[in-house]
């Protein structure tokens, strides 16, 4: 055990470089909080819903980092903060080598054609109101890279046959679709620009069961295609399990463990990471009948007011007397290779 190795993002950067991996994003403490005001002409900041609260972590070329959590825990503000779409409280992002949190509104609208991002609800992310191909074709048209509108048409007719749509929909509305087929035109349009770089904020769970796995294998087709790394947000652990090469586990703000996909499944060594695992079913009937699931108890404590100590301590089947609830939260120190958890009963 290692447990003296603190995760530092340009270090695990240094030793995947060693190994062939190159760091698109690297994000170091990343927070942002969300004031909380009071009055009503002279409005004064009396709190802060801390919604991400010290996030690092590394996205590889080329590999999908998943993260996973309960509702509410922060996943889709980091995706939405990492591109930019909220601007962090304080905090580090790097993609392609260049500081985000730094740039001008300019110098940002050129780096979004290189990072694009898939929403999570097919009926309200697409205007109503524009047709399918005007959707599709509105980032072509916002950076001018095709000028020439029998070249666009062609090139949207060419996208929307790439995700699974006929062509001819390029005149339709989106009210016209299914929720599966809303989904695939948000995808197209976030493919428009070939982008190196997706957040796809849960981008299954708003669609029947039988659609998602359809949307989760046409994702893994444009990754090998366009060469595309993905940044995928989800509360689906077994889909999570499928698609991703590394997971991490956010649980009110902070990530509690990271690690490689398997090593996490197989060994998670987190008792949150543990309590969501044990609520995945398994298909096998035997196994199912002898699992031992871990029911945690209580609600998840408010961003707004967050517990002294560990975060988890308010719901942790096996917090230590003492640390757990007067230490500050315990760093993500590294395991196993590659393997970080965030936890004093793991880490002392």
């Amino acid at each position: 055990m290692s447990s003296s190795v603190h995760y530092d993002p340009r270090a695990t950067a240094a030793v995947a470089a060693k190994e062939g991996k190159e760091v698109l994003v690297q994000v170091r403490g990343l927070k942002k909080y969300f004031p909380i005001t009071s009055g009503i002409i002279l409005q004064r900041q009396v709190g802060a819903v801390k919604a991400v609260d010290d996030v690092s972590f590394n996205i590889y070329k080329g590999e999908t980092l998943g993260l996973v959590g309960e509702s509410g825990c922060g996943k889709s503000t980091t995706g939405r903060t990492v591109l930019q779409l909220y601007k962090p409280t304080e905090g580090s992002v790097v993609f392609e080598g260049q500081e985000l949190t730094t740039m001008s509104s300019a110098e940002l609208r050129k780096m979004r054609r290189r990072m694009q991002m898939i929403f999570q609800d097919p009926f309200a992310s697409l205007n109503p109101r524009m047709s399918v191909g005007s959707i599709v074709s509105e980032p072509l048209r916002i950076h001018k890279t095709i000028t020439n509108r029998a070249e666009m048409q062609e090139y949207v007719e060419h996208l929307l046959e790439r995700v699974g749509l006929n062509p001819y929909y390029v005149n339709r509305y989106p009210h016209e679709f299914s929720g599966g087929q809303r989904q695939r035109i948000g995808i197209a349009r976030a493919l428009a620009l070939r982008p190196t770089f997706i957040v796809a904020d849960e981008p299954i769970s708003a669609l029947d069961v039988s659609i998602q796995a359809q949307v989760v294998n046409l994702l893994e087709e444009l990754q090998d295609e366009f060469n595309l790394t993905y940044l995928f947000i989800a509360h689906d652990l077994s889909m999570v399990r499928h698609i991703c090469d590394r997971v991490a586990v956010m649980y009110l703000g902070k990530i509690v463990e990271m690690g490689p996909t398997e090593e996490v499944y197989e060994n998670p060594l987190h008792p949150y990471t543990q309590a969501l695992l044990s609520a995945v079913p398994v298909p096998d009937p035997m196994i199912e009948a002898t699992r031992q699931r871990i029911i945690l108890r209580g609600d998840v404590p408010s961003p707004a007011r967050p517990p002294i100590g560990c975060n988890f301590n308010t719901r942790c089947p096996v917090a230590i007397e003492g640390i757990c609830y007067q230490e500050p939260d315990p760093p993500l120190i590294e395991i196993t290779p590659g393997h970080y958890v965030a936890c004093h009963r793991v880490t002392t």
